[in-house]
């Protein structure tokens, strides 16, 4: 980190503890046993309203900005989902 200026979120230390703590606290884990076949095309990484972090965690972090979802304003895991998804036009994930 330097000194004097903005941190930038450059850690990687720092950022492997936040994936690793965030990953423990998901909606929807693929492991769960009533995880639905759908979700699989419903991930937040691939909708309307998300919005990818800056930086390394952007890789696989983001923000849900839907004002209907329960999620609104929280980071969320691109490959976790809700029943608020809503498909990109674009049809691109991430």
């Amino acid at each position: 980190m330097v000194s004097g200026g903005p941190w930038t979120g450059d850690d990687r230390g720092h950022n492997n503890e936040v994936h690793e703590r965030w990953l423990r606290i998901l909606n929807r884990p693929t492991r769960a046993p009533d995880y639905r076949d759908e979700w699989f095309d419903e991930q937040c990484g691939g909708c309307r309203f998300w919005i990818g972090l800056s930086g390394e965690l952007g890789r696989d972090w983001g923000a849900c900005t839907h004002a209907g979802s329960t999620f609104d304003g929280r980071v969320r895991f691109e490959h976790d989902g809700c029943a608020s998804f809503t498909v990109r036009e674009d049809g691109s994930f991430g």
